[in-house]
């Protein structure tokens, strides 16, 4: 039986040469006991003298910065868990590829702790000046109670931000010492720190940027565990400012700033003519669109889709955004939810060629799956940025009527999407007046499972755009009270 105690500092690096020395030996698993620390060494008689390595140790590039952070684990069997993975990689090189295999399961899990562990204490660790011990060098020190041993893995990182000046963290494991050069001792129990003027700075700060309205307590405690609370100066104002969350959040809304006066409107009119005076053709807006960095959307697309169509349409059809086969090709409803919709169009003698066809979004919005791009539907904001966009090809065309195909078009025309099916079939407004018609996008019925369900919506789809070419001729119902159609 081999016993091998492992030191507080260089804990990695006496791990690892242990490790290929009695890897190479054909050592087991079984056959070793490990120990950290002169406090945790054999009861039994001290450690045995390692073997001579013989040969060389090769493990899957992966093992090593997986061992790196686990090492550092509280786990007593740390060390036992790492040489028994390293030895069973030399049998089976692909052991790290088995999520499913507990051993590396539980190796995977403490180095994601580790790591956690380590971006809680660089975020956490509160220096306070204890003086200027040199001419030109001030002096700082902190206390910090980490989950795991993580103070020599994390130390360079404070090494590497704070070289300007001497200082030193205490942990009870470990104490880290820095004055240009970074050095260990023992752990200690916290020190008696004096009064620290720039804690007022940190109280300061984090007034500042507290946002009452959308305080969260169980997500601030899973980034900020209240153990980290007693060493943080701003820690203190929580409850308080916890306590007055909600008066506070009533404040602000009450003295929220009004919508522009009656005044700015014909000022806002004029801008926006502006921007399409300078858009006015349809080759300068798809120079324009191509620059488009309005939000993260263009990074991943193909190219931006803009719709097509004559630019006095009567009619204008807005969908979703672009799918798979629009972002290849660069133009609106071209692959299977456009065969639907030019069919729905083709039996209600609709000429395509004289509408306008347009998406709310430009940019296909998708989620890789191997080969395949998964459609994922555009959220607020990004509806929001591209409404710009719409609303430019609104004011260039000015259709009579507007067919708002789907809850993103319904929420980017007016706002909102609720009650996408309740208002289907219904005549409402932009804000601008232009008339719109709801109905679902044509993506909504080749998704329905079964073959009757979407045949019947098929059908219902093919009406709602019937409607739509009634109230062009003035032959459509009045499908809500002050419709357009009732004034047709």
């Amino acid at each position: 039986m081999h016993s091998i105690t492992l030191p507080r500092n260089g804990t990695f690096d006496a791990w690892r040469d242990a490790a290929r020395a009695l890897l190479s030996a054909g050592t087991p698993p079984e056959g070793i006991l490990w120990a950290h620390g002169a406090q945790e060494g054999d009861l039994f008689g001290g450690d045995t003298p390692l073997p001579a390595v013989k040969g060389q140790i090769t493990v899957p590039k992966a093992f090593l910065p997986l061992a790196k952070l686990a090492v550092w684990h509280r786990d007593p069997q740390r060390f036992a868990r790492l040489y028994a993975m390293l030895h069973a990689l030399q049998t089976d090189k692909h052991l790290l590829e088995d999520r499913a295999d507990p051993r590396v399961e539980r190796l995977n899990a403490m180095a994601k702790e580790v790591s956690r562990d380590k971006h809680k204490m660089t975020a956490f660790v509160r220096f306070r000046e204890l003086g200027d011990p040199r001419a030109n060098r001030r002096a700082f020190a902190a206390w910090f109670e980490p989950t795991h041993f993580i103070l020599e893995p994390t130390a360079p990182f404070f090494a590497r931000r704070f070289g300007d000046m001497d200082w030193s963290i205490y942990t009870p494991d470990l104490t880290a010492h820095f004055d240009g050069d970074l050095a260990f001792a023992e752990g200690a129990p916290k020190p008696p720190f004096p009064e620290d003027a720039t804690e007022d700075l940190w109280r300061t700060y984090f007034r500042s940027i507290f946002n009452p309205a959308r305080v969260k307590p169980k997500a601030m405690q899973a980034e900020m565990p209240k153990k980290y609370w007693k060493n943080m100066p701003e820690a203190q104002l929580i409850p308080e400012l916890l306590a007055q969350a909600d008066a506070r959040a009533a404040e602000m809304a009450a003295n929220a700033p009004t919508l522009a006066p009656a005044r700015a409107a014909p000022i806002l009119d004029r801008l926006r003519a502006e921007q399409a005076a300078k858009l006015d053709s349809q080759d300068a807006f798809l120079t324009a669109l191509k620059g488009c960095r309005r939000c993260p959307l263009w990074e991943h697309a193909t190219q931006p889709v803009a719709g097509e169509g004559p630019e006095d349409a009567a009619l204008m059809f807005v969908g979703e955004q672009p799918g798979d086969t629009e972002d290849l090709t660069g133009r609106p409803f071209t692959g299977p939810a456009g065969q639907v919709f030019d069919t729905a169009l083709h039996v209600n003698g609709i000429r395509r060629q004289e509408a306008f066809v347009t998406n709310a979004v430009k940019h296909f919005k998708f989620r890789p799956r191997g080969k395949r791009r998964l459609h994922q539907n555009p959220d607020r904001d990004e509806i929001a940025h591209c409404k710009w966009w719409l609303d430019l090809e609104i004011q260039r065309v000015a259709p009579r009527l507007i067919v708002a195909m789907g809850g993103t078009a319904l929420e980017s025309l007016t706002g909102s999407r609720d009650g996408l099916l309740k208002r289907r079939g219904r005549f409402e407004q932009t804000p601008e007046g232009t008339p719109i018609l709801v109905t679902v996008h044509p993506s909504y019925i080749l998704r329905l499972p079964d073959d009757r369900l979407r045949a019947e919506e098929t059908a219902r789809f093919q009406t709602d755009l019937a409607l739509a070419a009634r109230w062009l001729v003035g032959d459509a119902p009045d499908r809500t009270a002050g419709s357009p159609a009732s004034r047709a």
